[in-house]
């Protein structure tokens, strides 16, 4: 992990953003092609750590995104920059080609692992919760831990707890009470493609199309260039 030193095409990425916002472009397209041009997949920066690819596979760039952007505060709207960071909703209108274009084809495969692998299967888990909340209503059952194991049991077959477990036991990871966000993260993907594995292919359309829904109804960090 890089730790606080930028490297020269990172440094590139960061000089194109500011040079692209100075000379007129639209900050979101200066930013889309800094993303581009980006090659570093972690690195710690005052004291913070950054993982923008999760398991190797998965692109988290609105994480990226707020790396990018702190470069260049003060240079763009703040209500434009909130709404991207923590709402995923971009100050354009951008078809996915568009989008593809901008960032690069290898990181837009990256970024439909993580939209999929993470941030759909959070919807999942959420929806499902849903369900179980609803069901649970009429008898006055509100416990919000029973109500996790229940959807966790339905989606994957085993508690939270259990497939936790597993997959600290397989990373080699300490069984520790907390879990960090990125830990939460590299979690939710290894849930996706464990959930793959044992789920026919009608199981895992109906799931997706489950979270899709429940991401279109609900406001939640997603975009749409899936």
């Amino acid at each position: 992990m890089n730790n606080n030193q930028i490297t020269p095409a990172d440094d590139m990425a960061v000089r194109h953003l500011k040079q692209a916002i100075a000379s007129g472009k639209h900050w979101y397209i200066a930013l889309l092609e800094a993303i581009g041009l980006w090659q570093t997949a972690e690195e710690s920066l005052n004291g913070r750590s950054y993982r923008y690819l999760i398991a190797s596979e998965a692109f988290d760039w609105l994480l990226l995104s707020e790396r990018l952007l702190a470069a260049v505060d003060g240079l763009l709207p703040e209500d434009e920059k909130t709404a991207l960071l923590f709402y995923g909703q971009p100050p354009l209108e951008l078809s996915a080609d568009e989008f593809k274009k901008l960032i690069g084809s290898n990181r837009y495969h990256q970024y439909l692992n993580y939209f999929y692998g993470i941030t759909a299967e959070e919807a999942l888990i959420m929806a499902v919760e849903g369900e179980v909340r609803k069901e649970r209503q009429p008898l006055g059952s509100t416990n919000e831990h029973d109500t996790a194991n229940e959807a966790y049991q339905r989606i994957y077959g085993t508690t939270q707890h259990e497939l936790l477990k597993d997959f600290r036991r397989q990373k080699g990871y300490s069984q520790t009470r907390s879990i960090s966000l990125t830990e939460l993260k590299e979690f939710t993907y290894w849930l996706f493609n464990y959930r793959l594995k044992r789920c026919d292919k009608e199981r895992v359309a109906s799931d997706t199309k489950k979270a899709l829904e429940w991401l279109k109804n609900n406001t939640y960090p997603a975009t749409k260039y899936g």
